[in-house]
């Protein structure tokens, strides 16, 4: 856990580093709402394909190659965007990022599952989620703030800090090449069963993609933007890193379906706060960002200890690499469709359908645990 830790805290950082500044560095040079919108896009576009196939590399040529790769894929281009602040340019180092983060997030999540025994399972969850959340704490809330007052290439340099992952990235995958495969050779994935949670998981990170994606275009100061995601990034560490013990204790399904709600009403109080996009509400902010972080790091949780429970040891790793294709793809729809229905209308609206959009799976968070069923 020591090196896996590590390695997510420097990967995680080099990710969230450009999460907010990215999106702004295209509009620095002449990007839309739309483009900068494209930005994490397709980001997350890339991670999800990537995904789709780090399983099978695992299996052909082992944790080191495919460990070591994914840390240089994510760290190595964030130096290249100072070359150009054009748009076509951004977007294609941010699609080679996303080669390099999904690599990341399906091979930390599939090692907390092969590490830790089921019974503390959502503890392990819970300090995985801090390595990542410490770095969004920081950078998130911080990243925009440095570009405007220190430079975007202070910025860049700090995205670069996935190279140096590469270190624990190596002693890890010594580690782990000796933790036995599973049993059951022909069970086969049950995919179905994952099904409800990578859509809980889609709708709340649709709604924190997209505040990390536009909380400084929505916002009418630097100052509220930073404070802000900070109090997001804070509430979802806090959430995700204490929801861990209690699912543990009390089983996951009796949380899930408030954090829905609140997911939804904290979208609604933002879009109060931004209506006015030269006099933004600070209190009505700072809350709504409480609520949408408390209810993203909370259902970050509870939906990974769900999805782990509906298979068996053999199938953790593509286990991992769906509950991530639906935290990325989630986060990558909620960057395109708030920054296109804001273009047509308001950042208030956009926020209102993103809002909507995590409402329509409450009753996914409702349903009692049936045969096939993915929320227990």
């Amino acid at each position: 856990m020591p090196l896996l830790l590590t390695m997510t805290v420097l990967g995680f950082s080099g990710y969230a580093a450009l999460l907010a500044v990215a999106p702004l560095w295209a509009v620095h040079g002449g990007a839309d709402t739309v483009g900068a919108g494209l930005v994490n896009g397709v980001l997350m576009l890339f991670t999800v394909l990537t995904q789709l196939f780090v399983p099978g590399a695992l299996r052909r040529f082992g944790w080191a190659p495919v460990l070591v790769a994914g840390m240089l894929l994510l760290g190595l281009p964030a130096l290249a965007h100072g070359i150009s602040d054009a748009l076509g340019p951004t977007l294609a180092l941010s699609a080679v990022r996303g080669l390099g983060f999904g690599v990341l997030t399906v091979t930390g999540s599939a090692l907390v599952a092969e590490l830790v025994e089921p019974q503390r399972r959502g503890q392990a969850i819970g300090a995985y989620g801090l390595a990542i959340a410490g770095p969004q704490i920081l950078f998130l809330s911080a990243g925009p703030w440095i570009a405007e007052q220190l430079g975007f290439w202070v910025v860049f340099t700090l995205a670069a800090l996935p190279v140096v992952a590469v270190v624990p990235a190596i002693g890890l995958a010594r580690m782990v090449d000796h933790v036995p495969e599973g049993d059951e050779e022909g069970e086969r994935a049950p995919y179905r069963r994952l099904l409800p949670p990578m859509a809980l998981l889609i709708a709340v990170t649709l709604a924190g993609g997209a505040l990390i994606t536009f909380m400084a275009q929505m916002s009418s100061s630097a100052g509220l933007t930073a404070l802000a995601l900070l109090l997001m990034s804070v509430a979802a560490a806090l959430a995700r890193w204490r929801i861990g013990a209690w699912s543990d204790r009390y089983g996951p399904r009796r949380f899930i379906a408030p954090l829905v709600l609140v997911t939804t009403a904290g979208m609604a109080v933002l879009a109060w706060a931004v209506r006015d996009p030269r006099a933004t509400e600070a209190p009505m902010l700072m809350v709504g960002a409480t609520m949408v972080g408390i209810s993203y790091g909370g259902l970050q949780n509870l939906t990974l200890v769900v999805t782990f429970q509906a298979v068996s040891r053999q199938h953790y790793g593509p286990a991992s690499a769906v509950w991530n294709i639906g935290f990325d793809a989630g986060t990558g729809l909620g960057a395109v469709l708030v920054g296109t229905v804001a273009a047509g209308t308001s950042f208030s609206t956009a926020l209102l359908v993103a809002g909507a959009v995590s409402l329509l799976t409450l009753p996914l968070a409702l349903r009692r645990r049936a045969p096939g069923a993915g929320v227990s």
